[in-house]
């Protein structure tokens, strides 16, 4: 008898149509790709839908290549769902000891580990199929992402900032939408994939402040701990850093006025989520954290309007 997800785990969509209308042998499976978490596959989106608005502005192109977004689209939420498939693999019996994962499918035996690891190779093979329609640099570019994620699982078991590796894995993109566009790498691109590692190793901190006890009980590593008391401090350095990258970035690629005024919004709202940072309050960290798509999406659309303008 299929066990029914936990509505308590607080970073699932209420009434997400994979909880309410999905076959109920297929729930926990989907339930390992975290599809009733949209945020994390677009927060792997954005930095791709960010390089490819630079190589457009860059390239003078009235917009960013629309193929190449839907394809970047299909592949962030399969890869997504591919990453936090293997991350749960390694993690079932850590996910045990923290109250927000103990009911994740494996560790709440919804699948077994055998069921993970076909799923997780389908989800490679549509992620495979997808990288394969560009050309042969942003092939190897995407390629030479995978030794990073399969390292990101054990940082937090011995490196106090498991969050960078994770920001050089989940801004990758910012490199795959230049290197599709043009075949290789510039400055601009490299700028935009740095201000991208800081964003995430920010947002990633304000979303572990959901587990900073349990984390503690499980020994588990996270920068939410390592700042400690100065976490506002700690995100608001990364969002500088982050702010300061991009700006970077934006002034290589020749952008004008739309850009940087989305880029001005866009630190605003990163401004207002250092601000509202509470190290107590669980359910605002959630809040914060799921609010920085609605920034990306800021970002994005003053590049698209730069290229039409």
């Amino acid at each position: 008898m299929e066990r029914p997800a936990d509505p308590s785990l607080p970073d699932a969509v209420k009434g997400h149509w994979a909880e309410r209308s999905a076959p109920a042998g297929l729930k926990p499976y989907l339930r390992l790709a975290r599809i009733e978490r949209p945020i994390g596959w677009w927060l792997l989106l954005l930095p791709c839908w960010w390089s490819a608005a630079l190589a457009a502005i860059a390239a003078g192109q009235p917009w960013p290549n629309p193929v190449h977004c839907l394809l970047f689209l299909i592949g962030a939420v399969a890869m997504r769902g591919a990453g936090c498939t293997y991350n749960d693999i390694v993690d079932r019996d850590l996910d045990t000891r923290v109250e927000r994962t103990r009911q994740r499918p494996l560790p709440s035996d919804q699948v077994t580990l055998k069921g993970a690891l076909a799923f997780l190779a389908l989800q490679g093979i549509l992620g495979l199929l997808v990288l394969l329609q560009f050309n042969a640099f942003a092939i190897a570019t995407g390629f030479a992402s995978l030794g990073i994620v399969a390292l990101y699982p054990f940082m937090k078991r011995f490196f106090w900032m498991p969050q960078i590796v994770l920001g050089l894995a989940f801004a990758w993109g910012a490199l795959m939408g230049w290197t599709a566009a043009f075949g290789s790498l510039g400055w601009a691109a490299i700028l935009l994939y740095l201000g991208s590692i800081a964003w995430v190793v920010g947002y990633d901190t304000i979303y572990a402040l959901q587990d900073i006890e349990d984390d503690e009980i499980a020994g588990i590593k996270s920068s939410a701990r390592f700042f400690g008391e100065n976490v506002k401090l700690g995100v608001g350095i990364c969002y500088a850093l982050t702010i300061v990258s991009i700006t970077a970035s934006l002034v290589l690629a020749g952008a004008g006025v739309p850009s940087f005024a989305g880029l001005s919004l866009f630190a605003v709202h990163l401004g207002w989520q250092v601000a509202r940072i509470d190290r107590a309050d669980g359910t605002g960290a959630l809040r914060l954290f799921r609010s920085n798509r609605d920034a990306g999406l800021i970002l994005f659309a003053a590049m698209t309007l730069d290229c039409l303008v």
